[in-house]
């Protein structure tokens, strides 16, 4: 064993907003202060974008690893509930079709649900496979109950993410952060200064400071000051499949209740989301430059939009893509420093998650081993394609060709994975699942049907199933979950009861 080694004894975050403070309070929590010593960087000149305001069911893991009460932060975020995505004319205009978190149905005999379901959809049984699906029948009943507290139930079977306000999370988890022993540096970097072989050494900031650390996470967000910039990392780019490069974003009053889900409305030029959280709601429109001006898409976004905005129309450029290495030398990127995927199924914050939780399965000592980043990028890289093909589904399997936008998606040749993906499900349902991905099989049932990808036949398996009693048995479970949904309270009146955020004085403006 070598007893030379020299461990890390201090890390620099650079940038604060949603990626650098969860990086902070996880190596905070994490390492207990015992190991290294953290000091974030960020200037109050360069503010949080917050476009998305969305998370996935993974981040409730990341609260309870931080030891967060859910409830507590709920409340501090103005957060809302959210059971999954409802997307509105995606595959034809007037088409409907629901994206929900947790399982579908239940298995039976050997069988996942959905082969099962398949077998009597083709034997004419007419149901709705989001008839048994507790979060998706919740969200449309408008109810919402914690499913953990419901054991035993068929509403347990459904999980749940939360809306947020991205600039309160940061001042939450900046707040957490630094109770832990975490070092805030307001400045703004002006200068990287770099070893002889490559590394970085020190920032110099732009009032004459020096921060020295063994290892950088780089948080700069788009502008990518460490890993871009610097170290000259290249960048994949994947905006011949995600045709979307900019983004217009604004909040606005609430005018009822909040919904427990996302909405994201197919527009002639890309898409439009409304995101309702306690205090206001999140809109945005993320559009192709190539079809599109931002006055266009801000003048289409503000005549979609409800209730009063509360903020002006924010212009968000971005360039789809994930860097050739998140990990070189002694920097880390993190959140969009390292690659972006639109925020259609609400990723980002999950990939932050993901970068620090596989930085502590790989931790180096201060000489950065490269085979420890070389597991490193492929992990995380493997990641970003995962959800990169998920996405694409909702575009490449478009049935509209009323704009040169949609006939462009329709017609484009995806990914090799993901045609893999399609032709296996197009066969029996099939899906080829890789390691640990976040999206699950009842994600991609839910979105290929929803696109009207079905397969050409059910798997043989569910055949050894006695199947004149099924289609009754579906009804009966059917049945179940609907009285149980309905005796449960409504989303709004559970945000009251249970978790009631404080309320927040806005001025609309002016028109």
């Amino acid at each position: 064993m070598d007893v030379s080694r020299r461990p890390l004894k201090k890390v620099c975050i650079v940038g604060g907003g949603t990626a650098g403070w969860i990086a902070a309070a996880l190596m905070a929590e994490h390492l207990k202060g015992r190991l290294f010593e953290i000091e974030l960087v960020e200037s109050d000149d360069i503010g949080t974008i917050g476009v998305g305001e969305s998370t996935v069911p993974p981040f409730l893991q990341l609260l309870a690893r931080l030891g967060i009460n859910e409830r507590e932060f709920v409340q501090e975020t103005q957060a809302s509930f959210k059971l999954g995505v409802e997307f509105t004319d995606w595959r034809r205009k007037g088409d409907r079709y629901f994206h929900p978190f947790g399982a579908t149905g239940a298995p039976l005999d050997l069988s996942d649900f959905y082969q099962v379901w398949l077998k009597a959809r083709a034997n004419g049984y007419q149901g709705t496979l989001h008839d048994l699906s507790p979060a998706a029948v919740m969200a449309h009943a408008e109810r919402f109950t914690l499913p953990q507290e419901h054991r035993g139930s068929p509403i347990a079977g459904a999980s749940y993410a939360v809306h947020v306000d991205a600039k309160l999370v940061a001042r939450f988890l900046r707040r957490f952060s630094e109770a832990r022993g975490v070092t805030r540096t307001e400045g703004m970097v002006q200068d990287v200064i770099q070893r002889p072989d490559g590394f970085v050494e020190s920032l110099r900031l732009k009032d004459g400071r020096t921060i020295q650390a063994d290892f950088f996470v780089d948080c700069s967000g788009f502008r990518a000051l460490l890993i871009g910039k610097t170290l000259q990392v290249g960048y994949q780019d994947w905006s011949h499949w995600l045709l979307g490069d900019r983004a217009i974003a604004v909040q606005t009053e609430n005018v009822a209740s909040p919904r427990p889900y996302t909405q994201v409305f197919a527009e002639d030029f890309g898409w439009r989301w409304r995101i309702p959280l306690q205090h206001r709601a999140g809109n945005g429109y993320v559009f192709c430059s190539r079809h599109l001006s931002d006055d266009e898409a801000t003048s289409v976004l503000m005549s979609r939009v409800e209730g009063a905005p509360v903020v002006s129309p924010m212009v968000v450029p971005f360039r789809t893509g994930v860097r050739d290495r998140l990990w070189d030398k002694n920097v880390m990127a993190v959140g969009l420093a390292g690659g972006f995927i639109e925020p259609l199924e609400s990723t980002a914050i999950h990939l932050i998650y993901r970068g620090l939780e596989f930085f502590f399965r790989y931790m180096p000592d201060t000489d950065c081993d490269p085979a420890l980043a070389d597991e490193y990028n492929r992990r995380m890289i493997a990641d970003f394609e995962e959800i990169r093909d998920f996405v694409i589904l909702h575009y490449c399997t478009t049935q509209r060709d009323d704009t040169a936008f949609w006939r462009e998606c329709r017609d484009m040749r995806p990914p090799e994975t993901l045609v893999h993906k399609i032709e296996m499900f197009r066969a029996n349902g099939a899906l080829a699942e890789g390691v640990d991905d976040l999206f699950k099989a009842p994600s991609w049932q839910a979105v290929m049907e929803g696109m009207g990808i079905r397969p050409r036949s059910y798997h043989p398996i569910v055949d050894r199933i006695p199947f004149a009693a099924v289609p009754g048995e579906i009804d009966r479970m059917k049945g179940v979950l609907a009285t149980a949904v309905a005796a449960l309270p409504s989303h709004g009146d559970f945000l009251k009861t249970h978790c009631p955020a404080p309320q927040m004085e806005r001025t609309p403006v002016p028109a």
